[in-house]
């Protein structure tokens, strides 16, 4: 069968919309008024695909429609085929540079102590700008995944396409409460319980081999799985974590932790990350200039 005879055999995408409504009503009246159509036009757009490939897709019987077996696999593949197409064109209008929308890829950690408690400030300077923030961290792919921008701890080898925006340096340090401080490590890191981080396994070790305190061994130690855990349990008191600038800033600046032994450079910096020059998609441009200015106020 030539591709121009299949062509020629498919049926009108309205008409397509008002069979997959019909079919998964398995009513011509419920698909009218979803459609806002009336039953006559559900009807015939379903009589059109049905001449069209010369087999019937429902029963009718009693005032009734029922899907039969070649409705059925219709349905299926309709289904498909308009989520797909539905899909493609949301996506398309949403990293388009005049849509309303920035879909932005954030560390959750990063996004839980920084940047969502910041959010507000963009949205009350930028009202016509939602941003989309998905959590997600490591390697980032923007066009397989749907996202405009990453910000990410740059960890990671970076693909070399890629345009990268420095964000700010990475400090570290042991971060507990003041109470716990004072009350169960009382200056001696061997007394408290360390919090590890399943994803930044390497935290204390790195610490102490930049720090001048000499290697000790903690009175015990408790592992979560990522590390805005870890930095949870030290603000609930269940031990000393290993903290990291910009996520406990806030946690430092109202005195919810304490840093006691200062931070230390990590070595790694936090960046954005985009497909081409931010200052190309005005979107972009507006959340990256933000996020500079939020940086700056760091300092």
């Amino acid at each position: 069968m030539s591709n121009s005879h299949t062509k020629r055999r498919l049926p009108p995408l309205g008409a397509l919309t008002a069979f997959e409504a019909a079919a998964r009503h398995q009513s011509f009246s419920r698909a009218a008024e979803e459609l806002h159509l009336t039953h006559g036009a559900i009807s015939r757009a379903v009589s059109q695909i049905e001449e069209r490939i010369g087999v019937n897709l429902f029963i009718r019987r009693n005032r009734r429609v029922y899907l039969n077996a070649a409705g059925q696999r219709l349905l299926k593949t309709a289904t498909e085929t308009l989520d797909a197409l539905s899909n493609t064109v949301e996506e398309i209008y949403r990293h388009d540079s005049a849509s309303p929308f920035l879909v932005v890829s954030c560390e959750p950690s990063v996004a839980m102590r920084w940047l969502m408690p910041r959010l507000g400030d963009f949205h009350e300077k930028n009202p016509n700008l939602n941003i989309d923030l998905r959590m997600a961290g490591g390697p980032i792919d923007l066009l397989s995944q749907g996202c405009d921008v990453a910000i990410r701890r740059t960890d990671f080898g970076v693909n070399e396409d890629y345009h990268i925006t420095h964000l700010c340096e990475e400090f570290s340090g042991p971060v507990c409460t003041l109470d716990y401080w004072d009350n169960s490590i009382k200056e001696d890191l061997s007394k408290g319980v360390w919090l590890h981080s399943r994803t930044r396994p390497n935290a204390w070790g790195d610490w102490i081999a930049t720090s001048d305190i000499e290697k000790v061994n903690p009175k015990s130690e408790q592992y979560f799985d990522h590390f805005f855990y870890a930095l949870q349990a030290a603000q609930d008191r269940l031990g000393v974590a290993i903290g990291s600038l910009p996520l406990v800033l806030d946690d430092l600046t109202t005195r919810r932790l304490v840093a006691p032994f200062g931070m230390q450079p990590t070595g790694y910096h936090y960046a954005i990350i985009t497909l081409d020059d931010p200052n190309q998609d005005p979107r972009i441009k507006v959340f990256r200039d933000w996020l500079l200015v939020q940086i700056n106020l760091m300092s």
